[in-house]
């Protein structure tokens, strides 16, 4: 249990829905997916791209210094993504708040351009190492904001950006902060990554109105579709005025692997965290509890089990938003956190085209938000009005 509730006082992304809380509604409100077939490397595939607008304001942050034109895409998107979200939060360059970013692959793009060059040339770039160094991203930011506390940045794969909360929350408890800023941030559109995903034939190659069709527990194949995105999220102790919600509940856990890409049939990973997360609460005051459903068969339909090992037959409202930007890696669990938001925000629930339930009217106060990464390493939020 939580000593307090932790205030989240800004949340910002970038992502295919959208550039700001408007934009990102309002693409959450359309029922349309934002995946497009890309081009990447010498292939086409289904990608969740960042729109042009978006594309050209990182890159006029790329060139407003020196120091930035060399940094890698997640970098630039998560700096971007800082500067919005302090901006919103109300906080100064001279605020004592601590960074903890992170990334599943981190610097991608700069790994394959220096790995191809150092195969062509037999030596390395004088930038190849300190680029490509997954603390860059906290320490760019860091040095960007002029922050004065902890920059921190680890990959915990596909729970990055969860893990990130449950280490500020941890900070923030334990007095040496009071303030954190938060999430991850993923540029996996690149060659190799989309190789790797298709060597696991996990990467969809669907040709119907939905690419990924997660939370679609009847599918017969993998659709997982990879996206860009960063999501940062401000955190402060305490009751705040001006709070977009709380955290009120923290869970996490992991379980022995039997396969490197796999967690078990009822995810035990999720049933341990959602019951950490819940605490002494009763699990029927979860309204909705957002997924992390990567559209693929064994994940999408173990973690549905898990839901039902801990809440029975009070299944709360589900949902997940894979199916309309994809999965954006170390930084989809803060994405996640910024639907939950929306909907408590809004009162509204947002479904997806797959899974039916009966239209809901009961007011939204408490929604859990699951993610999980390769190694079974389960994260569940719960957060509150």
């Amino acid at each position: 249990m939580l000593k307090e509730p932790i205030a989240i006082t800004a949340l910002s992304s970038i992502s295919a829905l959208g550039n700001s809380s408007e934009e990102v509604w309002e693409s959450y409100q359309n029922g349309k997916h934002h995946i497009s077939k890309t081009r990447i490397g010498n292939q086409t595939v289904w990608a969740s791209v960042l729109p042009e607008s978006i594309q050209s304001n990182i890159e006029d942050l790329r060139h407003s210094d020196a120091k930035y034109k060399d940094l890698d895409a997640s970098v630039l998107f998560a700096m971007y993504t800082a500067r919005k979200a302090i901006a919103a939060a109300g906080w100064k360059s001279e605020t004592n708040f601590g960074v903890n970013i992170g990334s599943s692959r981190g610097a991608t793009a700069l790994f394959e351009k220096f790995h191809q060059e150092f195969l062509e040339e037999g030596k390395s770039s004088t930038l190849s190492s300190p680029t490509t160094t997954l603390g860059n991203i906290s320490s760019w930011v860091g040095h960007d904001l002029k922050s004065k506390g902890p920059d921190i940045s680890h990959s915990i794969t596909c729970s990055t950006a969860l893990h990130a909360v449950l280490n500020a929350v941890a900070w923030i408890q334990s007095g040496l902060s009071d303030k954190f800023l938060v999430g991850g941030s993923e540029a996996p559109l690149t060659p190799f990554t989309i190789a790797q995903m298709q060597a696991l034939k996990i990467y969809s190659k669907e040709d119907g109105d939905y690419p990924c069709r997660a939370m679609d527990f009847g599918k017969k194949q993998n659709s997982m579709i990879l996206g860009d995105g960063s999501a940062l999220a401000c955190l402060e102790s305490g009751q705040k005025n001006n709070a977009l919600g709380y955290i009120s509940g923290i869970g996490f856990a992991t379980e022995p692997l039997e396969h490197n890409v796999s967690i078990s049939s009822d995810a035990v990973c999720f049933q341990d965290s959602m019951k950490m997360a819940l605490g002494h609460l009763d699990p029927s005051k979860i309204d909705a509890i957002i997924l992390h459903s990567p559209g693929t068969v064994k994940g999408d339909v173990s973690e549905l089990k898990a839901i039902e090992k801990i809440f029975c037959n009070k299944i709360p409202f589900l949902t997940t938003n894979k199916w309309k930007v994809g999965h954006t890696f170390g930084a989809s669990g803060l994405l996640s956190v910024e639907l939950a938001l929306l909907m408590l925000q809004h009162q509204t629930y947002i479904s997806t085209p797959f899974f039916n339930q009966e239209p809901n009217s009961k007011a939204i106060k408490n929604i859990m938000v699951n993610a999980v990464g390769f190694g079974g390493n389960a994260v569940s939020i719960l957060l509150s009005k």
